[in-house]
């Protein structure tokens, strides 16, 4: 790990405006990805802007048809809130699913949102929910919000400070996982709301995405057995040492299932 400045505002201004004075600086939010990436000298930034003093980035709020969750709450604190398993026990089962108890302590859902990595859990969430993300300059619907790998449509110097969440008529996760890192080989999130029903998919591309086909099934039948018949094209999907395209493509319908099963009970 090689030598970098140490920031630690207490102002979102203040940090947003470390992160424009300087150049090639990163956020810190829970480090779970940043840090091992620091080690690894796969990241080189002259410096890191620490948010764990912005307490104003935590905390879960009931807005009544939405709840809000700042950006700097610990997946534990998701998957343990009474408020979140009440109105949508689909986002705090995910929660509690995410990598190991130490990870579940210091993550956190505005760096893992940010992060954007492929096989984690929180982008299908956010997606399949139709969540808005807010930043410290914007609104952001979660449909615009996902771009690719590893890529948002956040600003230079923009920050996550919640996230917005539609409470569903229904919602549901299941993911397939690896063994060693817990990250989703393929996880799906299923959501059935006023308008129809959202389907979104991790771990099995190179970013989250929709399955309009399962989406428009399920608007009609609610039920795991509408999109059992349902192929996913591996167009596009990702071939790895954990999984071949064609599996990924064959667990994104049995996950899709076992979301909806989850979603009823």
């Amino acid at each position: 790990m090689k030598p970098f400045a140490y920031h630690q505002p207490n102002q979102i201004p203040d940090a947003a405006k470390l992160l424009t004075s300087i150049e090639d600086s990163k956020l810190v939010a829970g480090g779970m990805t940043l840090i091992p990436t620091l080690k690894q000298r796969l990241a080189s930034p002259v410096a890191l802007v620490d948010l764990s003093k912005l307490g104003d980035l935590k905390g879960i709020t009931d807005d009544g048809a939405t709840i809000t969750i700042g950006a700097m709450t610990p997946h534990v604190v998701v998957a343990a809130s009474q408020l979140v398993q009440t109105k949508i026990p689909g986002l705090a089962a995910l929660a509690s699913m995410i990598g190991d108890p130490a990870v579940r302590s210091r993550g956190t859902i505005g760096g893992s949102v940010a992060n954007n990595d492929p096989a984690a859990d929180y982008p299908a969430g956010v997606l399949g929910l139709g969540a808005t993300i807010v930043t410290s300059t914007r609104e952001i619907a979660a449909d615009s919000f996902f771009l690719g790998l590893f890529e948002t449509a956040l600003e230079p110097g923009e920050i996550i400070t919640a996230i917005r969440f539609p409470v569903p008529l229904k919602a549901g996760y299941a993911k397939f996982k690896a063994p060693a890192s817990r990250y989703a080989l393929v996880g799906v999130f299923v959501a059935k709301v006023a308008d129809g029903v959202r389907v979104a998919v991790t771990g099995a591309g190179p970013g989250v995405f929709r399955v309009p086909p399962m989406e428009a099934a399920l608007s009609g039948n609610f039920d795991p057995t509408a999109i059992a018949a349902i192929k996913i094209d591996t167009d596009g999907l990702t071939s790895d040492i954990h999984a071949e395209a064609d599996y990924r493509a064959h667990l994104v319908t049995v996950m899709a299932k076992r979301a909806v099963d989850a979603a009823l009970s």
